[in-house]
């Protein structure tokens, strides 16, 4: 941004420099008393002002609840799939879904009115990690439960196409649950 800047100011002053001057004449049409070195000066100091403006974000962040779904769908499966590492003390699986906590807390709770939740959520997964650094199994079961049971994380749903476990699976190529175990599509 300050280079921009430098460079704007740079040319207006180089331009300002070698141009020629010019005699002030009067118009026939129009009384006006601008030369071209002021002209440029002040082309130059409007394209320094315009530089120097931060650009306006138009982008939402992306927050929607499709997103929020996702968000959702995605890293509460991955969470709730952690039950079988929570319950029998498996710290190194838990810790190396951390990720997946951060995730979930970031893109389920993204908006100012969240903010509680996301505050909420965030502690019950230091909750999580600091019974993992203690080694403490029973309180990462009941800290674990209770994130689970706070965030009202289920995985998803495991569909086939054979019949065993009919559902519907995902719609497109773009739908979230493609590459899941919710992702079963009867073809012809």
């Amino acid at each position: 941004m300050k280079f921009s800047l430098l460079i704007c100011a740079i040319a207006a002053s180089s331009a300002a420099a070698f141009a020629p001057s010019a005699a002030t004449r009067k118009s026939t049409s129009l009384n006006m008393s601008m030369d071209r070195r002021s002209a440029l000066a002040q082309v130059g100091i409007a394209a320094a002002g315009l530089a120097s403006i931060p650009s306006i974000a138009s982008a939402d962040g992306a927050i929607s609840s499709a997103s929020m779904g996702r968000a959702r769908g995605l890293y509460g499966d991955r969470i709730a799939a952690l039950k079988s590492a929570v319950d029998s003390g498996n710290f190194a699986a838990v810790a190396d879904e951390k990720s997946a906590f951060v995730l979930f807390n970031s893109g389920v709770y993204p908006t100012a009115k969240d903010k509680s939740k996301k505050a909420a959520a965030i502690e019950g997964t230091n909750a999580i990690f600091r019974a993992i650094r203690a080694k403490d199994s029973a309180a990462l079961k009941s800290a674990y439960a209770a994130y689970v049971a706070d965030n009202s994380i289920e995985g998803l749903p495991d569909v086939s196409i054979d019949g065993s476990n009919p559902g519907q699976g995902y719609s497109s190529d773009f739908d979230y649950r493609v590459k899941s175990k919710a992702a079963a599509i009867y073809v012809r």
